[in-house]
């Protein structure tokens, strides 16, 4: 019998899949985009039912997986009845007052899994686990790993690079994200924009730099405005790249890894420039397109790997270069949990070999007097200053500026922002 679309255990059957195919190696955003459109009459509801329910699992994998370890004797080969039950230990964390319906339903989604020939499994680990429930988290709070919910390699790199912060990290990276917005001030003024949210019953208030932090995430849908192009979703660490870069009217900008085109909508709302915006894949770089005409901004958008200079420079230095560089994405996990168990500890030197390439390669096109602001989300030192010490060594002409009073600027996730770094170069006359 089919499962009812509108029902929990459907959402519960879909986040299982998501779930699965993540920790089989899949990116869960690449994941939920192939669901949405493999289900294109899916209510709105069940769409955010799903996504929540999958972002939590694997937010406690690591907590939830050693919960499964306790109560089965081998593990369980099924992938997508693993995820299911990922997904219903987590559900059970956060809403245990409905421990009797998510149990029932997480059952009936088994049901549609394998023939339904794991419904009896499922029912006893779910259950075996409410009536061991305190043994159980007092075992996992003694476990590292169960513990602070990421790999233990991510955990030691922490404790090294941020000796007396590496706990709050890893304690944010485990929570849900702030919702900030950027407001167009091409359209709108910021204390206009807070007015509308205020009318539309939307609690928000200003941070420093102008962002604007609701009290609750909404869909954008709810967002006045949204469409029209008065405001985008931005978190407010984000938005400190473009302040940072210090532009000006009549430059020549370029935004190296531009997607999803936040930070390149961000200068051009702050300055008339000439800007250009590299994205080394096609459909990313679509989405700054769309992005800009939403917002209506006029940029040259093109999808091109920065380091080519062949494929995509005309030889016109620039006056301002963003390289928003790839990375390990360690200071944003919040947003994007699979991160934690995707990543490989040997994927930093990768990373770090591909920034230093970035670098190398925008230097050549930066014009005598020129700045570089240089940015990553990441909180590991071998992407952030360890980089960008290294490249000012072995550029004679490159001169370190200092970013808000200070050589370098980590920001540390938090209830207001995720973590960025950045570091401002300037190429010598």
């Amino acid at each position: 019998m089919p499962l009812a679309e509108t029902s929990l255990a459907y959402a519960l059957h879909g986040a299982a899949g998501a779930v699965a195919e993540v920790l089989a190696g899949r990116n869960l955003n690449e994941v939920l985009a192939g669901l949405w459109r493999s289900m294109p009459d899916l209510p709105p509801g069940q769409r955010g039912a799903m996504q929540d329910l999958a972002y939590s699992a694997l937010r406690r994998f690591g907590r939830d997986d050693f919960h499964l370890s306790q109560l089965m004797d081998k593990p369980l080969r099924d992938g997508p009845v693993r995820g299911l039950l990922l997904v219903a230990l987590s559900r059970l964390a956060a809403r245990p007052e409905e421990a009797h319906t998510i149990v029932d339903q997480a059952v009936e989604a088994a049901g549609a899994l394998s023939r339904g020939k794991y419904k009896a499994l499922v029912n006893g680990v779910l259950r075996n686990f409410l009536r061991r429930q305190a043994e159980l988290e007092a075992a996992a709070g003694q476990d590292e790993v169960a513990h602070w919910q990421h790999p233990r390699w991510w955990i030691a790199r922490l404790r090294r690079a941020h000796p007396d912060g590496w706990q709050p990290i890893l304690e944010a990276g485990n929570g849900r994200p702030p919702m900030t917005l950027r407001v167009n001030r091409r359209r709108i003024a910021a204390t206009d924009y807070l007015a509308r949210l205020e009318a539309a019953g939307l609690a928000a208030r200003p941070l420093d730099g102008g962002a604007l932090l609701l009290e609750r995430p909404v869909p954008v849908e709810r967002l006045p405005g949204f469409a029209e192009g008065l405001c985008s979703v931005q978190d407010g660490g984000a938005q400190r790249a473009a302040q940072l870069l210090d532009v000006h009217d009549g430059m020549r900008v370029l935004d190296a890894c531009a997607a999803p085109g936040g930070k390149t909508a961000h200068v051009l709302e702050l300055a008339d420039v000439d800007l250009l915006a590299l994205d080394a894949d096609a459909g990313r770089a679509l989405r700054v397109s769309e992005n800009l005409f939403r917002l209506g901004l006029l940029a040259k958008v093109a999808p091109a790997d920065c380091r080519e200079l062949g494929a995509w420079w005309d030889g016109r230095e620039f006056d301002r270069i963003l390289a928003d560089v790839p990375c390990t994405a360690s200071g944003v996990v919040r947003r994007h949990p699979d991160a934690k168990w995707l990543r490989r500890e040997k994927d930093i030197a990768q990373f770090a070999r591909t920034q230093g390439e970035i670098l190398d390669a925008l230097w050549r096109v930066l014009a005598p007097g020129g700045k570089l602001l240089y940015a990553t989300c990441s909180l590991f030192p071998e992407e952030n200053g360890r980089q960008v010490a290294a490249f000012a060594a072995r550029q004679e002409d490159c001169m370190r500026l200092p970013v808000a009073g200070m050589p370098e600027l980590q920001l540390l996730p938090n209830e207001e922002h995720d973590g960025f770094y950045y570091a401002l170069l300037e190429k010598q006359a």
